[in-house]
């Protein structure tokens, strides 16, 4: 079958007086047409940030039956990125006086039982460094849709595991990657705010940093610029809904909007919320790895003697990672509209040649 809207789009911005780099565009645009034209994903945009303050972003490949031609204004699901908000989101609160860092997450969730062990409680913090000792994912979902899995699953199953599961190593003890804790970590904080996930975000982040394409819920312009999803065969596949995993992943962007929070990484001076974000970056522990560590929500990899602070995120039908380099003011951003990995290529413009 032919494919729908396929073709190259470098787009050149002016964004905050910035102009981009014509030639990095170029290089990033042929970049990108190498890997969707050897079918390594359906479509991409990229874009990067250069020391300068300069920013490049090209798009290529095909953005699925009936939906606009990829550019910076496409639609992506960015998944497990969504993590790093709700850390940031929990710093914000511990700045407000709302919550402390250190507090058993039982304390902002009343009546639900939550797992200890050795006299030890998980606390926010646990949760937001991966170091709950909570299993990735609970063992009570079973989608009734495939295509969508966590659209039918609660809160309430999510309580009802945590009410019977025990811990099978302290916490604190290590690093374990967890859906659930940070879905957990979610919901705590959305019930002390007395708010769902995507309205706290919204008004804590999104409309701060004047992200006004990006949140859980698909407005109208959002749907208009939608990329489809493509499995790992490339083939269209469903949206996913995350109500009780908000936390977690169930956030949707665009390039322009994810290089303002990139931007507003990299700059401290830009007010309250960029001086929040920077403690997000401070290493916590180890992430299992000599060469890899977590802060609250960032990894943080050693590479080339510099930190590169990025999450990665996947869902059904996207692939999506973001990373910086603070020590050269660089960042790097890739949305795709597949479920095939491409992690290499954020690293490779953040720690290679890009910002030299």
């Amino acid at each position: 079958m032919k494919n729908v809207g396929v073709g190259l789009c470098a787009v050149t911005l002016a964004v905050a007086g910035v102009l981009a780099d014509g030639a990095r565009t170029a290089e990033i645009a042929a970049a990108i047409k190498e890997r969707v034209d050897a079918k390594k994903a359906a479509g991409m945009v990229v874009g990067t940030i250069e020391p300068d303050g300069t920013q490049s972003i090209a798009a290529y490949g095909t953005p699925g039956p009936g939906a606009a031609p990829l550019d910076a204004d496409s639609v992506f699901e960015i998944g497990s990125i969504t993590k790093v908000f709700t850390a940031i989101l929990l710093l914000d609160m511990v700045d407000r006086g709302e919550v402390r860092l250190d507090d058993p997450v039982a304390n902002h969730l009343p009546g639900v039982r939550i797992p200890e062990r050795g006299g030890r409680k998980i606390t926010l913090r646990d949760l937001a460094t991966q170091s709950s000792g909570l299993p990735r994912m609970p063992d009570n979902l079973r989608p009734k849709d495939a295509a969508n899995p966590y659209a039918d699953y609660t809160a309430e199953q999510m309580f009802e595991f945590l009410g019977r599961h025990e811990l099978t190593r302290d916490i604190g003890a290590q690093y374990e990657y967890s859906n659930l804790g940070v879905g957990l970590l979610g919901q705590a904080l959305t019930r002390r705010a007395g708010k769902s996930y995507d309205a706290l975000v919204h008004e804590r982040i999104l409309k701060p940093l004047k992200m006004e394409h990006s949140g859980i819920a698909l407005t109208p312009w959002m749907r208009a610029h939608l990329a489809r999803g493509h499995n790992a065969q490339l083939a269209v596949t469903s949206n996913w809904d995350i109500p009780a995993f908000a936390g977690a992943g169930a956030l949707r962007s665009t390039m322009n909007d994810m290089l303002k929070f990139a931007r507003a990484n990299l700059d401290p001076s830009g007010g309250r919320l960029h001086r929040i974000m920077q403690q997000a970056h401070a290493v916590q522990l180890s992430a299992g790895r000599a060469d890899m560590s977590i802060g609250m929500g960032w990894h943080i990899r050693r590479m080339n003697d510099r930190d590169v602070i990025w999450h990665n995120g996947g869902t059904g039908g996207y692939r999506t990672w973001i990373g910086f380099d603070k020590s050269r003011k660089v960042a790097a951003i890739v949305l795709t509209n597949s479920s095939l990995p491409n992690d290499d290529l954020g690293f490779m413009l953040v720690s290679g040649p890009v910002g030299r």
